[in-house]
C-alpha cells in the first residue's frame, strides 16, 4: 500500500501528469522535455526525480544525456493516464511539440550518418533483400514471446515488427546516432509501451543473467572483433530453452566489403557459427538461407539448461 500511495501522490501534480503523458510516447532527455513543456530545466528536474523515485519513470543513462521513459509495466502510470482527457489542450500541445522533436531527433541523426559518409542502411548498400531477412527472423521467433533482446538494433526495425508478439522488447546499439532514428521510428508507430532501446556494448550487456527468451543479432556479428565473446555474452543474458538467432553474411571472398564498409569478418560458415554457439551451452537447431547477390544466413539456436555437477 505505501508504494501505490508514494506512486499516487508523485503523479498528483499537472506538470507530473504531463511528464508522465509524454513518456508514455517513448523516451526524452530533460532538454527536450524543456522544449516540450516550455519549463526551466531545474524545474523539470526536480519533478523527474520525484517520479523517478517513486518508480514512475525509469532513468535511462546514454552518453552526456540521460533519457526518461515509462518503465517495463508502469500499471500504475497507465491506469493515471488513461484518465486523462485526450482532446486536454496542453497534452495536445505536448504531442505536438514531441513529434516535432523526435522529427529533428532522426533528421539530425540522417545528417550526421551522411556528412560522416557512413552508410547506415547497409542491407540496401549491399543489395541485400532486407524484406526477406525479416520474414526469416520473424518465422523463427516463436509466436509469443516474453521478453526480446535485440543486440545491435540500428533503427529498431526489427523492434517494430517483432512488438506485437512481444511482452518487452529491448534494442541496444552502441551508436546514439542510431538510437535517435530507432526512437524516432518506435515513437512513431505508436510502440513505445513495449519496445525499448539504450545505448550499451555488445560485450557487456546490462542485462540480467537468464533474463530474455529470444535474443537476436542481425547484421552485427560480421562487425565484431571477437565474434566468440560477443555470442557468449548473448547466451549468457538468454534463459534456458531460449532463442537466439543470428542473421549474418556466409562466408564469401569478397575482400573489398572488409576496406569499404568496415566488416572485421568476411562472412561465416555453419561450422564457426556452431563452434561458438557450442562454447557458448547453445546448440544450432536450424539455419536458412537468404538469397542475394551475397548469401545471407540465418542460424537458429537453442540455449541448453545449466549443468548441475553431481
Amino acid at each position: 500500500m505505501d508504494e501505490l500511495l508514494s506512486q499516487l501522490r508523485a503523479a498528483a501534480e499537472p506538470t507530473r501528469l504531463r511528464l508522465l503523458a509524454l513518456c508514455a510516447r517513448g523516451a526524452f532527455c530533460v532538454s527536450e522535455m524543456c522544449q516540450i513543456l516550455g519549463q526551466s530545466q531545474p524545474r523539470l528536474s526536480r519533478h523527474l526525480k520525484l517520479l523517478a523515485e517513486a518508480g514512475l519513470l525509469q532513468r535511462i543513462p546514454e552518453g552526456a544525456n540521460v533519457y526518461f521513459q515509462l518503465p517495463a509495466g508502469a500499471e500504475v502510470a497507465r491506469l493515471v493516464l488513461a484518465r486523462l482527457p485526450e482532446d486536454d489542450p496542453l497534452l495536445q500541445s505536448d504531442r505536438r511539440q514531441a513529434a516535432r522533436i523526435a522529427a529533428e531527433r532522426a533528421r539530425a541523426a540522417s545528417d550526421s550518418f551522411q556528412r560522416e559518409g557512413m552508410e547506415w542502411d547497409e542491407m540496401r548498400a549491399l543489395g541485400l533483400d532486407a524484406e526477406a531477412l525479416e520474414t526469416a527472423m520473424l518465422d523463427a521467433l516463436p509466436p509469443r514471446i516474453g521478453t526480446l533482446l535485440d543486440i545491435g538494433t540500428g533503427t529498431g526495425r526489427l523492434l517494430e515488427l517483432a512488438a506485437p508478439r512481444a511482452g518487452h522488447a529491448l534494442g541496444l546499439d552502441a551508436s546514439r546516432d542510431m538510437l535517435a532514428l530507432a526512437r524516432a521510428r518506435l515513437s512513431e508507430r505508436g510502440l513505445a509501451d513495449r519496445t525499448f532501446v539504450r545505448q550499451a556494448d555488445m560485450y557487456r550487456l546490462p542485462i540480467a543473467d537468464a533474463s530474455q527468451d529470444a535474443v537476436t543479432l542481425q547484421m552485427v556479428l560480421h562487425y565484431a572483433e571477437d565474434p566468440a565473446a560477443a555470442l557468449a555474452e548473448a547466451a549468457r543474458v538468454l534463459k534456458p530453452g531460449g532463442v537466439l538467432l543470428v542473421a549474418d553474411l556466409a562466408a564469401h571472398g569478397r575482400a573489398d566489403l572488409l576496406s569499404r564498409f568496415a566488416h572485421r569478418w568476411p562472412g561465416f560458415d555453419d561450422a564457426e557459427l556452431a563452434g561458438w554457439l557450442g562454447a557458448a551451452r547453445c546448440a544450432l537447431s536450424s539455419t536458412r538461407d537468404i538469397p542475394g547477390p551475397l548469401a545471407v544466413r540465418l542460424w537458429a539456436a537453442e540455449r541448453l539448461p545449466a549443468f548441475n555437477a553431481a
